[in-house]
């Protein structure tokens, strides 16, 4: 076990797993998907910071998170998600030292989480991909395991909103090109699947949120709730 792990589980996943639960109604599905050991990365779509300890809450292992560089200098914060292995990233800038530690997080057989449209989208939908998780997947040939939130666009303090998690099947790219031509190919795969598997969202909140429905299969398109 890792020395991080030594705080991770009693504290992210007890403490802080116990309070967002109980600041908002969680269900995820297809847990199972994502791989039990080895480097990968989770690619997510992003609406509200509740979106963080939601993913952390439920993945399975722990999520070593990309952020934006300033949450890294607020007192008290700073030091929790630091000790939780995040990393920090300068925002709209080429970041070398960021995407070596990235690279370096996958090659240590952990879980790269980020966020693949960079912010958060206040428009309620997905937003357009940029190309840091197929950059990090294809240059170390890890797998990308895609995961959707829906719900927390509508979460505030208090109001305890439904907020449901899908995660996809891993892909892998190694076929495609290391340049950008490449990067960009992959990274509109990865949001198309995020996409499909946040539609899958939409349409099981519609129904109730049933906790046994699993999302869908590649293949199966158009997607078909069970």
């Amino acid at each position: 076990m890792k020395a991080v792990d030594l705080f991770y589980f009693p504290v992210g996943k007890g403490v802080l797993g116990n309070m967002t639960r109980a600041a908002t109604s969680i269900r995820a599905y297809g847990k199972e998907r994502v791989p039990r050991e080895g480097g990968a990365v989770l690619a997510m779509n992003h609406f509200n910071f509740i979106d963080i300890p939601v993913f952390g809450t439920v993945c399975p292992r722990r999520i070593v998170f990309v952020g934006k560089s300033e949450l890294f200098e607020t007192p008290g914060l700073s030091e929790l998600i630091r000790l939780h292995g995040a990393l920090p990233i300068r925002r709209g800038e080429s970041d070398r030292d960021a995407l070596r530690r990235m690279r370096e997080a996958v090659r240590d057989n952990d879980v790269l989480g980020l966020f693949i449209e960079g912010t958060r989208q206040t428009s309620g939908v997905p937003g357009k991909p940029m190309p840091g998780a197929a950059m990090i997947a294809i240059s170390e040939g890890v797998p990308v395991v895609p995961a959707a939130i829906h719900g927390s666009q509508t979460w505030k303090l208090g109001n305890r909103a439904a907020v449901s998690v899908a995660f996809g099947e891993p892909m892998r790219f190694a076929e495609h090109q290391r340049n950008s031509k490449g990067y960009a190919a992959a990274s509109e795969e990865i949001m198309a699947e995020i996409r499909r598997l946040w539609e899958w969202l939409v349409r099981i909140n519609e129904l109730g949120r049933p906790r046994h429905a699993t999302p869908p299969r590649r293949e199966e398109i158009p997607a078909k709730i069970p």
